[in-house]
């Protein structure tokens, strides 16, 4: 494969206007572009930005180059203005595929190497003149021709799989506010404390460089915030517990911020333990929290933190345990339909 710099890649539009009025309803900013799509839903502003920003065509590749780590890339659903904390890309025919050209500025393949010449600290940005001599290797035009085919055919699929799990968690709140009402705006909640038995003492972490050591045999998974990081030869728990992200947690609607572990296994400080109450079904209280919004009870900015203290506050909708396992059963069903819909 051929080696080319990226100016060589992609032509870097820098041309600007002031916003008028009417401008708002064609801005992009960098807090419309979602990471994990390349696809822009949302758009526009209250009132014309301010300050000078980049003007749009239909189809650039748009990428966040401030916090790139955020990796924020998206094509230009129409003509409009971009924010200047962005750049906006063009191909370069005669050496990218104007098909693939978008997917390799997603691809993790340019996006790391493109972070790695960020500069700050608070908010990194990336500078064109850095950018531009990066050195990246591409296949020849017509493999390029087919990889996007074939690229775009795997995207195109995995953005339906994605609304489907969408459409099928919304279904999942619609449930449980038609069964039991609003979950953020409870009417005949119960303390937090009367539905669970915080047991953050059974939990434990272990650096990288212990728990090398800890591989040989090992049988006993080793929980993280959002699930199973390892499996290691030790444990601490041996009982069934509801483990909520601490830290590095999803807090929103819809969001997996809990898992359920059994038996035997090691749970790390990025959790919390809780054990449910006899009047709590555990299925139950799993999801409860996927369909409410935790966003009121964390901290952070870039690492969102639910600490012990704030997690009590949390009112729990705790109806008859009869109501919480039909509830789970459907959540379960639902779940299902990811897979076989």
């Amino acid at each position: 494969m051929a080696v080319y710099r990226f100016e060589d890649i992609a032509i870097n539009s820098t041309e600007k206007k002031k916003p008028v009025e009417e401008d708002k309803y064609t801005y992009l900013g960098l807090e419309h572009l979602d990471p994990d799509s390349i696809y822009v839903t949302r758009f526009g502003a209250d009132i014309a930005p301010k300050g000078e920003k980049l003007l749009m065509k239909k189809g650039d590749v748009l990428f966040g180059k401030r916090r790139a780590y955020q990796k924020k890339v998206a094509i230009a659903p129409f003509d409009g203005i971009f924010s200047a904390h962005g750049m906006v890309l063009r191909p370069n025919e005669k050496v990218i595929d104007k098909d693939f050209f978008p997917l390799f500025i997603k691809s993790d393949y340019f996006l790391d190497e493109a972070i790695k010449i960020s500069v700050g600290s608070l908010s990194p940005t990336i500078n064109w003149r850095d950018l531009k001599e990066l050195r990246f290797s591409l296949p020849s035009l017509e493999e390029q021709k087919k990889l996007a085919q074939v690229l775009w055919s795997i995207y195109e699929t995995k953005e339906e799989y994605k609304k489907l799990i969408k459409a099928t968690d919304d279904l999942v709140k619609s449930q449980f506010i038609e069964m039991f009402g609003n979950p953020n705006e409870p009417t005949d909640p119960v303390p937090f404390e009367q539905a669970f038995t915080i047991r953050d003492d059974l939990r434990k972490p272990i650096n990288d460089t212990v728990r090398a050591d800890m591989h040989e045999e090992a049988e006993y998974p080793y929980y993280g915030a959002n699930g199973q990081v390892d499996t290691i030869n030790e444990y601490l728990m041996d009982c069934t517990a509801l483990c909520l992200a601490e830290d590095c947690g999803s807090y929103g609607p819809g969001e997996k911020t809990s898992y359920i572990v059994y038996g035997k296994c090691w749970v790390n400080n990025h959790a919390h333990v809780l054990i449910p109450k006899e009047n709590c079904n555990i299925r139950y209280a799993n999801a409860f929290f996927r369909v409410l919004d935790m966003s009121a009870y964390v901290s952070g900015t870039t690492r969102l933190k639910l600490t012990q203290g704030k997690m009590k506050e949390i009112p729990i909708v705790l109806p008859d345990i009869e109501l919480q396992m039909q509830f789970a059963d459907f959540v379960d069903q639902s779940d299902k339909s990811k897979f076989y819909g």
